[in-house]
């Protein structure tokens, strides 16, 4: 038998809870000091489960060695060897080794981005610690821990139940079963299987309904989860559709590559070159042209685009889905917290024919009463004071510093409202102990619990004020309870309705008290009155929806509150107008009893309300049967399904259930309608980098072909060397295309329409743009030579050596200045786009001239690589010719030739 000091103990099913609780040291009313958790923590070590393991820096050094283009740079330096180029051939296993750095240095930061993001995914637990229940990693959980679980967590260690409310679990993760699992504290026997373990609970299995407390009895790898882990380890990281695109366009590219490099080999040969040289030229020429690096330098944009994301408190959970962002163009939005500031507050209560607008002010612990005050003393307010304060799973700690909250805000209110009346929701919980629940569901909308009073039994219940009122026989009014007839109820409904429209949340608050326990105490209830709650529009949220619609993105507010509450929410947010219509969650039919008239109405309200599950399930699609890209938040355990189904779900991170952050695509830790818009924003940003790093580093290395194909074809007396071009490919391709990837949204990004999920990569105009920005740079580079020779030195013979030289660095400067041809924007000077005011485009733009110039001041990497200009006229034929091809691609960009 296991305890507490070595990480769990093994039969915990089959013995009683108070056993448990004695073998872990654990006190279930108090749980854990935060000393003796830490001590546990180091024994036990922390809960997680180890996946495959990291990869050693070794390793990946080693990878980089591993690739075709290794083979053929090999291959050129055997060659080199075997015929007596000892320079050639020392200096191609230089490249190697570069490049292999190269690699290196990018992978490794790819590696630890993705660490960053994980970590950023973290979920917390709701545990008893030092007396209070406090939210901490699950990281950190231990044995012995007293955790409480409701509908939408995920478990986050094996842990042996001791109280349960109509908890029900899936554990189909675990055990392939697929229907809920209903929950009991009783012991069980010691051979039961796991599948019918009633009173456990596992990590990595979630809460479908209901609540409940439970000690931790094993974590980490010890759990079943563990055990499950241990035997099939996780799998690796996926590529994304995006990088199996670049990996397909990138094998294409190869065998062009390779057919143009055999085409100029046997042009050379045809001209007379040597064997072995032309051979190295091509090996070179292939490894130039092809852009090996693409699929990890697009890894590398959008791990670092997820990053910023993650500083805007967006946490992107897939690489694959920074790419679908950008082309979102329908947003299915909650109201509560999201379009809303989330800080709900009881500002008006009604009891019988009196009501009053209250304001609460924590710092004196007071109710100030707006209206009929003297509502505070009647016996019906201090039933709502009652209720809100049992009826209740949230805790509030005023005392603390900074004030602790936890829960759901609604409920933490309804906590601030009975501290501001003077009584704590600890001294109601000690006079009435809590013996059952009925927990709150969206089919329902109505939550129940059950008191012990004496040796009577006192019920709370609140809801929607349409639900709670079909429970209730009577109300409370005056100090009589009198019978809540039709006609009265239509009453309460009407009032109910008219705190609605200006905006309010309203709930209703009933009692009962019974001589006996009840197991089915939903029914005979006695009105005690409603509250209203404020939850002001968010500031920032009409700017944020202004600037969807100028973007093509639709925005759909879906939410569970009442109809005329979400339309002065929407009204004021500028999302509906008064004529727009506002779609009841009852009149919504099953997806296939859909007319095109239904689907058409659907199609064009903006806001959905009194809406379940299924109807948000619905309305995913129906959007993508429209060929639409669909964001949809949600928080609760019923939203999984539409967070699933949809392209991008979209879970809240403070009021969310783990449920829904775990099946949801994306997080935001604000709850914020304007960090959706952020995101969506930086998902435009993310796919326009990788193609401007794409189009730059195609149109470099195409250059280099048409450079060398025309050498060879046309027999010029002018050519590069295989070291030359290595070294080309080296000092432009990584540096500026890393930069391009870092490059800010353009100004009016979000001013265009999404694109669709099919738009390439490398679209047909995009192709002519790459063909004549190569012919341009190959075309100045050959210009230059001609104009060195002509004008410069008139002579009959060609200077091969001094033609090489200045072919050479004129190539290389036409390709670092290309970088700031990639500016897509229209209608802003050259001095003012994206890529020009990119402060990293200007760090890789110096670096590769520092590289540039080393090469021609270090004489050893002159003498590998053959240059030796010294006249200053030649200096600045090669300044001016890539400056000329940049003015020229400017140009034909300014007369709308080329993007």
């Amino acid at each position: 038998m296991l305890t507490a000091e070595t990480g769990g103990i093994c039969i915990p099913w089959a013995e009683d809870q108070s056993q448990v609780l004695e073998k872990l040291h654990a006190v279930k009313e108090t749980g854990l000091t935060s000393p003796e958790a830490a001590r546990r923590l180091e024994i036990a070590g922390p809960n997680s489960i180890e996946s495959i393991k990291r990869r050693g820096l070794l390793r990946i050094l080693l990878n980089q060695f591993v690739s075709p283009f290794v083979l053929l740079l090999a291959i050129a330096a055997g060659l080199s060897f075997f015929f007596e180029e000892w320079l050639d051939g020392i200096a191609i296993v230089a490249v190697i080794l570069i490049n292999a750095v190269i690699g290196f240095f990018m992978e490794f930061q790819a590696e630890r981005s993705m660490e960053t993001l994980k970590k950023l995914t973290m979920v917390p637990v709701r545990a008893l610690r030092d007396n209070r229940l406090t939210a901490i990693p699950s990281e950190q959980v231990v044995p012995g821990d007293i955790i409480f679980v409701e509908a939408g967590d995920m478990i986050a260690a094996d842990a042996r139940l001791f109280q349960a409310a109509q908890l029900q679990t899936d554990e189909s993760a675990l055990t392939g079963e697929s229907l809920p699992v209903g929950k009991t504290t009783v012991a069980l026997p010691r051979d039961i299987p796991l599948a019918e373990r009633s009173n456990m609970l596992y990590k990595g299995t979630f809460v479908s309904k209901g609540n409940g407390y439970a000690v931790v009895v094993c974590t980490g790898m010890k759990t079943e989860l563990g055990a499950i882990a241990r035997l099939v380890q996780q799998a690796g990281q996926v590529a994304t559709p995006l990088e199996k695109k670049l990996q397909v366009f990138s094998r294409k590219l190869i065998w062009v590559t390779v057919a143009l490099a055999v085409s100029i080999f046997i042009a050379g040969l045809v001209n007379g070159q040597k064997l072995v040289e032309m051979l190295e030229t091509s090996i070179a020429l292939v490894v130039a042209a092809v852009p090996e690096g693409l699929p990890i330098v697009a890894t590398l944009a959008l791990a670092f685009g997820m990053l910023r994301m993650a500083r805007h408190n967006i946490i992107v959970k897939k690489l694959s889905s920074v790419e679908t962002l950008g082309g979102t163009n329908v947003i299915c939005t909650d109201k509560t917290g999201t379009l809303t500031q989330n800080k709900i507050t009881a500002s008006f209560i009604q009891i019988g024919n009196s009501s009053s607008a209250i304001d609460l002010d924590p710092g004196s612990s007071s109710v100030r009463w707006l209206g009929d005050s003297s509502i505070a003393d009647t016996p019906a307010c201090r039933h709502i004071y009652r209720i809100a304060a049992l009826c209740n799973t949230a805790s509030y700690q005023h005392d603390s510093v900074p004030e602790k909250e936890s829960g759901d805000p609604l409920e933490v209110g309804l906590l601030k409202l009975v501290y501001c009346a003077g009584i704590t929701q600890e001294t109601y919980n000690t006079q009435f102990p809590k013996v059952d629940e009925i927990p709150f569901s969206s089919d329902t909308k109505v939550m129940a619990t059950l008191h012990r009073n004496g040796q009577e039994f006192y019920i709370a219940a609140k809801g929607a004020v349409e639900a709670l009122l079909f429970r209730c026989t009577t109300v409370l009014e005056a100090d009589t309870i009198i019978p809540l007839t039709e006609e009265r109820k239509k009453q309460w409904l009407m009032s109910a309705e008219k705190q609605a429209q200006s905006g309010l949340r309203v709930l209703a608050f009933a009692f009962r008290v019974s001589k006996e326990k009840e197991t089915d105490f939903l029914h005979r209830l006695t009105l005690a009155g409603l509250i209203g709650f404020i939850d002001p529009p968010r500031p920032e949220v009409p700017a944020a929806i202004e600037e969807c619609k100028s973007a093509g993105i639709k925005v759909v507010m879906i939410t569970g509150d009442h109809p005329a509450t979400a339309r002065n929410i929407a009204m004021q947010l500028g999302l509906a107008n008064e004529s727009d219509a506002v779609i009841h969650g009852s009149a919504m039919k099953p997806f296939d009893q859909l007319t095109n008239e239904d689907k058409e109405l659907w199609l064009h309200a903006p806001v959905f309300a009194r809406v379940s599950p299924e109807h948000k399930l619905n309305l995913v699609k129906l959007f993508q049967e429209r060929k639409m890209i669909v964001g949809m938040t949600g928080d609760g355990v019923n939203d999984a399904p539409a967070l699933k189904k949809a392209d991008i779900g979209i879970a809240m991170g403070q009021r969310g259930t783990q449920v829904a952050q775990d099946v949801a695509d994306m997080v935001l830790k604000d709850d914020a309608f304007s960090s959706i818009v952020v995101a969506i924003k930086q998902g435009r940003v993310i796919f326009d980098n990788i193609r401007k790093f794409v189009i730059f580093l195609l149109s470099c290395n195409l250059s280099e072909l048409l450079l060398i194909a025309a050498a060879s074809i046309l027999n010029l007396h002018f050519r590069l060397f295989p070291l030359q071009i290595l070294f080309i490919n080296l000092v432009t391709d990584v540096l500026p295309a890393l930069a391009l990837g870092l490059t800010e949204a353009a100004p009016h990004i979000m001013q265009r329409r999404p694109y669709s999920s099919g738009t390439p990569v490398i679209d047909r105009k995009r192709w002519s743009a790459i063909f004549t920005y190569s012919v341009v740079i190959a075309g100045s580079s050959i210009g230059a030579v001609f104009v060195s020779h002509v004008l410069l030195h008139n002579q009959e013979k060609f200077n091969f050596e001094l033609c090489n030289n200045i072919l050479f660095y004129t190539l290389i400067l036409s390709q670092i200045l290309h970088v700031f041809n990639m500016s897509f924007e229209r209608g802003l000077p050259f001095y003012r786009t994206a890529v020009f005011r990119n402060k990293y485009v200007w760090y890789a733009v110096g670096s590769c001239i520092l590289i540039t110039t080393l090469s021609y001041w270090v004489v050893p990497m002159r003498k590998v690589l053959q240059v030796s200009i010294y006249s200053w006229e030649d200096w600045s034929v090669v300044v001016f010719f890539p400056i000329l091809s940049l003015v020229i691609i400017q140009v034909l960009k300014k007369i709308r030739w080329v993007i």
